[in-house]
Order: structure tokens, then C-alpha cells, then sequence
């Protein structure tokens, strides 16, 4: 439906649906459902799903950021907030939502050119606050598949690391977080080298993958893509470790440090 036909029969004007598309405007839940009765979408999981991530021009926590740090970590903030499951594949670095500051902080020292030390500061705060989707309650179940490369790297030296592997196991500790190690003796897996995060919505239709880049964030949503995504995160989770061998083996590596 061309957008002057859905301005029309919505009672508004083009603008109005080309800013809100683009995602310039927020939406009430009554135009949106209005909407979707325009439309003639006939999935009440979909539209109640849609539903419940409206709030009209209300801000989340993520949006004092906005300018100050690059604009897909505030993407990824929100879709970790709307989302009713997290799926991670790790295979160089530690799971965001569990790093310790020092940790995050030796990981931005690490960019070329230098970042300013304010946007490093905000970074850190922002990735913190990343960690309430696993505290709030209801938490977000969330499964974390992470490389024994990435448990063995000593970022920020052998006193952070081993901080770092600790604080990784109080995590594994609470009820809704499965964190799993691909061992080094793994003989290969799907995405081997990639970042990403599947994230889980209340209706599939909403389901989102975020791949990292050297560019930045890439984020895929087509059904296709979707599938087989979680095909991949299924083959690679059958080479992991269970939660308590992933377990012993952080320990492990802890204590070698």
C-alpha cells in the first residue's frame, strides 16, 4: 500500500507515515493497531507484540547515549530490551552483557586510532547498563556460546583476565543464563570467527540477528536468514561443552592465570 493511501485512509498525511516508517516518529498503540486493521495484517500475536513496544515519543534508558556513542550499540540496547530470549555466539571476546569495566575498558584501550577517553568512559557506562536485561525481573533467558580463544586471551593483563573469568562464573550461576564453551578440541563448527546475537521477540515475525562487522553492526530479519541462523547456532551449540564442564574448564583456565 503506497503511503499516501495509508495517510489517507489513516486520516493524516504522507509525512506522517513516511517519519513514522522511518522510525523518526513514534506511534501510539491505537494508530498502530488502527493501522494494522489497514493493512489487513490478521496475526494478533504479531500486532500485540508490536503493541506492547509502542509508547508514543517515550524514551528508554539507551537514547542519553544517543550522539555520544556510535548509534548501533544503542540499537542492539534496545532490541536486548525487547527481547524474550538471547543467543550468542562468541569466538574472540567475552559476552558484552558479562564484562567486568577493567575488562570493557582494556578492550576499547584497544582501538586504532585512540578513542577519546570520554567516549571510552560512556562506552563502559553503556555496556554496564546493558546488564540489567539479565537482573531485571523477569530476566531474559539468555545462552551464550563462547570460544576457549576468547577465555584465554588475557586482556588487560592476567589480574583483569582472571577478574574477568570469575565474574563469568557467578553469571553461570543464575537460573536463566547458560553459558557454553566451545573447546579447542571442537573439529570445527559453523561462523567460526563471527560475533553474533540472535534476539528473540514475542512474535517470530520480530526476530532480529546482529552480526558484528568491521563496520559496525549488521542486522538481518528475513525469515530465510532467520532459520538459518538458528541452524547454525544449533550445530555449534552441539559441539559446546554442557554448563558444568563449561564451567570447570573457566576454572580451569582461571587458575592457570
Amino acid at each position: 500500500m503506497s503511503a499516501p493511501r495509508a495517510a489517507e485512509l489513516l486520516g493524516t498525511d504522507r509525512t506522517t507515515i513516511s517519519n513514522t516508517e522511518a522510525g523518526r516518529f513514534g506511534i501510539s498503540e491505537q494508530r498502530l493497531r488502527r493501522l494494522a486493521a489497514i493493512y489487513e495484517c490478521d496475526d494478533p500475536t504479531l500486532i500485540d507484540a508490536l503493541a506492547a513496544m509502542t509508547g508514543g515519543r517515550a524514551s528508554g534508558w539507551w537514547d542519553e547515549y544517543r550522539g555520544k556513542i556510535p548509534p548501533d550499540f544503542l540499537d542492539v540496547a534496545e532490541l536486548e530490551h525487547h527481547a524474550t530470549a538471547l543467543r550468542t555466539l562468541q569466538t574472540a571476546h567475552i559476552p558484552g552483557l558479562f564484562q567486568t569495566e577493567e575488562h570493557a575498558r582494556a578492550l576499547f584501550d584497544l582501538f586504532v586510532p585512540a578513542l577519546p577517553r570520554l567516549e571510552v568512559e560512556l562506552r563502559i557506562a553503556h555496556r554496564s547498563a546493558r546488564h540489567a536485561v539479565i537482573t531485571n525481573e523477569p530476566a531474559v533467558p539468555y545462552v551464550g556460546l563462547v570460544h576457549e580463544a576468547a577465555l584465554r586471551m588475557r586482556t588487560g593483563g592476567s589480574r583483569v583476565a582472571k577478574a574477568q573469568l570469575h565474574r563469568l562464573l557467578e553469571e553461570s550461576e543464575r537460573p536463566d543464563v547458560g553459558l557454553l564453551v566451545i573447546p579447542f578440541t571442537a573439529e570445527g563448527f559453523p561462523m567460526a570467527g563471527d560475533t553474533m546475537m540472535y534476539v528473540c521477540a514475542a512474535s517470530p515475525h520480530l526476530d532480529t540477528v546482529e552480526v558484528d562487522s568491521p563496520i559496525g553492526a549488521v542486522f538481518f530479519d528475513s525469515p530465510t536468514q532467520l532459520a538459518n541462523f538458528r541452524r547454525r547456532l544449533d550445530l555449534v551449540e552441539q559441539v559446546a561443552l554442557n554448563p558444568s564442564k563449561s564451567r570447570d574448564l573457566i576454572l580451569e583456565i582461571a587458575h592457570d592465570l
